[in-house]
């Protein structure tokens, strides 16, 4: 797959040796495939002028055909997953995202901090993040996703979601980390800067970030951010950094289904 940039969505080629792997087919009720259709015809939305991001190479998003989605095999989730809300909730927003990607920044602050306000608060849906650093476009994400696991080892998950936000929160959309204010992030989190530190440079967490990559691709992640809502035994794939409202037809769809 060549390399392209949809214009909410930033996309890479996966590894030679990760772009051929064992699937499963996964079934979707009619109304569940049409939120899915909503979703994935929304990616070619064209916004306004401040909605055109570019990456930090300078490079300006494009908008990318369509394609068929093809079988994934999400992994399950786990009490080993970064979740926020209602770890028993009936639907499951799982993202897969990179910490220095424009569109991820977007999509967490503006989609899903509202999704969470908007279904979070009663327990109808939980966030789950797992990492899919684009080190092509990115060379300092997956060292961002290391640090935010040893924030998680040290500090517990409500560390690990206050050091995202921040991360997230304290850059402008086309900036990337500043890599120098990631101990002061641990600290603001709860988290020793010198235990932070020591954990960063021992590299403890790299091998986990190499395979929460190959997790990524196998669910069907080309890009980022890219998310799954889970429900039950339906999985509705959400390309990109789609707009709240979107996002919401499709929960509110699943909700009177279920």
């Amino acid at each position: 797959m060549s390399e392209e940039h949809s214009q909410n969505q930033e996309t890479t080629t996966p590894p030679l040796s990760t772009q051929n792997h064992k699937s499963s087919s996964v079934g979707v009720p009619l109304a569940i495939v049409f939120g899915a259709i909503i979703i994935a015809g929304a990616v070619v939305y064209t916004g306004e002028k401040s909605d055109v991001a570019t990456n930090p190479s300078g490079q300006v998003a494009q908008v990318a055909q369509q394609q068929e989605t093809p079988e994934t095999e999400v992994a399950p989730v786990t009490e080993d997953d970064h979740i926020r809300g209602n770890p028993n909730a009936d639907i499951m927003i799982v993202e897969f995202s990179d910490y220095d990607c424009p569109f991820c920044k977007r999509f967490h602050e503006e989609t899903m901090m509202q999704v969470m306000n908007d279904y979070g608060a009663d327990g109808q849906i939980a966030w789950v993040y797992r990492h899919f650093p684009l080190e092509q476009l990115h060379p300092n994400a997956p060292k961002i996703a290391e640090a935010s696991e040893c924030v998680a080892k040290l500090g517990g998950n409500e560390a690990f979601w206050t050091f995202s936000d921040l991360v997230f929160g304290e850059r402008s959309i086309n900036a990337g980390t500043d890599m120098t204010a990631l101990p002061g992030f641990a600290s603001q989190a709860g988290v020793s800067e010198s235990e932070f530190t020591a954990c960063l440079e021992s590299g403890e967490f790299t091998e986990q970030i190499a395979a929460d990559i190959q997790e990524a691709i196998k669910a069907g992640a080309r890009g980022t951010p890219y998310s799954i809502l889970i429900a039950g035994d339906r999985q509705v794939p959400i390309n990109g950094a789609q707009p709240y409202a979107n996002v919401k037809a499709t929960i509110d769809a699943i909700i009177e289904s279920l």
